[in-house]
């Protein structure tokens, strides 16, 4: 056991080598549930799927007009041409009849093209005119536009075909998705069932809101917090309440969340005081991978597993939770839901003041970021103590400040 801190670096990599190499965490040990689509958004796909049908079906209009045959003599002549309007097509209004040679068939957009008919005159090049005795009584178009083939038309499959791949197994699933398997025909899909994790706090002096409080004692936010956050991932979080310090309770409770859940989330207990507990109970009934990373928030972390169930001990400064929640454990729920975590956006901005910082450890501080004239530039949400949940007020993004630089100056980009 490595008790001395690591670097987020290679804590990050430690974690998602452990889940791509070791049997148990893969996503297959999940099962799978077959839902209809409207309750698949989110939802990370289990199974390869391809198209069954052309989309569209048939060649189609993409814009109303009339439809042609860009080969007609009528086009080989000097301009305007002139043919007589035969029919209609509408989206929706069945298969039309075939269109005869030197003659046009009113068009709407997404209607099927007549057998035929290979290009579009779009309606604001198309001059309508009355029927007259010549054209015995037929409506008329004139247009000065030679068309080509293919011209404003959409051919069958155009969209995709059929056969053709659409999403492979561990993609996660969002409107567009389920918009694109719904115009394929296909309603019900083959989804990993939801990854299950268990939150708990532990801290005799935590309680619930509805609490009278004594002195000393807080109303307990890092669970409720920790399931908002991860509630827009695939997993069902389990609320497990809050734990006091006590070893034989954390011991007994540790044991009976990891035989129902696939991941378990503690927050507090982490660190080096008597009444942190959670480390060593850990030690006791698991394995633990790595404990302390050289970073600001969030240095007591004890990542490990209990069983084939993967444990997250976060440190109890809410701050502490929060970033480190972001930066370790939301990509590993990912990797062990069946899918490839988003990777974060990291992009340079201008400080708009200056930062201080003590040298040592990687420093994460919340911030603001917006466009400015030359670029982005952002600045911090004031004061940074791990214990203070305001920093988040308003912030959008984390602040990185190298783990040597002991200040940026305002200007300097970060």
């Amino acid at each position: 056991m490595v008790t001395a801190p690591i670097s987020l670096a290679e804590a990050q990599q430690r974690i998602i080598k452990q889940l791509r190499q070791d049997p148990g965490l893969q996503p297959t040990r999940l099962g799978t549930e077959r839902v209809d689509l409207i309750q698949a958004f989110g939802r990370v796909l289990a199974t390869d799927l391809a198209s069954p049908v052309d989309v569209p079906a048939f060649a189609a209009s993409a814009m109303d007009g009339y439809a042609v045959r860009s080969s007609d003599s009528v086009f080989q002549n000097t301009a305007p041409h002139v043919l007589p309007v035969v029919g209609e097509s509408r989206a929706g209004g069945g298969k039309p009849a075939p269109l005869p040679e030197n003659s046009a068939m009113r068009i709407f957009t997404g209607a099927p093209l007549p057998p035929g008919a290979d290009s579009v005159l779009i309606q604001e090049n198309v001059e309508a005119l009355s029927p007259d005795v010549d054209s015995a009584g037929q409506p008329r178009i004139r247009t000065q536009e030679r068309t080509q083939p293919g011209q404003h038309r959409r051919p069958a499959g155009h969209d995709v075909r059929a056969g053709e791949s659409l999403f492979s197994a561990g993609t996660r699933l969002n409107g567009f998705a389920l918009g694109q398997l719904r115009a394929c025909g296909i309603t019900t899909v083959d989804v990993y069932r939801l990854l299950r994790v268990g939150v708990f706090a532990t801290g005799d002096e935590l309680r619930e809101p509805e609490a009278t409080l004594a002195f000393g004692q807080i109303v307990e936010t890092n669970r409720f917090t920790l399931h908002s956050l991860l509630r827009p991932l695939p997993v069902e979080v389990v609320d497990l309440g809050i734990l006091p310090d006590d070893p034989d309770l954390l011991r007994q409770h540790m044991r009976q969340a990891a035989e129902t859940c696939d991941v378990l989330l503690t927050s507090g207990g982490v660190s080096v005081g008597d009444a942190d507990h959670v480390k060593p109970v850990l030690e006791e009934i698991g394995e633990l991978s790595f404990w302390k990373i050289a970073m600001k928030p969030g240095k007591p972390v004890a990542f490990g597993r209990i069983d084939d169930t993967l444990f997250f001990g976060l440190p109890g400064n809410p701050v502490s939770t929060l970033v480190t929640c972001l930066l370790l454990v939301k990509p590993a729920l990912y990797q062990l839901a069946g899918t490839e975590p988003p990777q974060a956006l990291r992009v340079p901005a201008t400080a708009m003041h200056a930062f201080t910082h003590n040298p040592g450890r990687l420093e994460f501080q919340r911030g603001w970021y917006a466009a400015a004239e030359l670029g982005l530039q952002v600045r911090n949400t004031g004061d940074q103590s791990s214990n203070r949940l305001r920093s988040f007020h308003q912030a959008n993004c984390l602040i990185e400040v190298p783990a040597d630089q002991a200040r940026i100056e305002a200007g300097e980009q970060v």
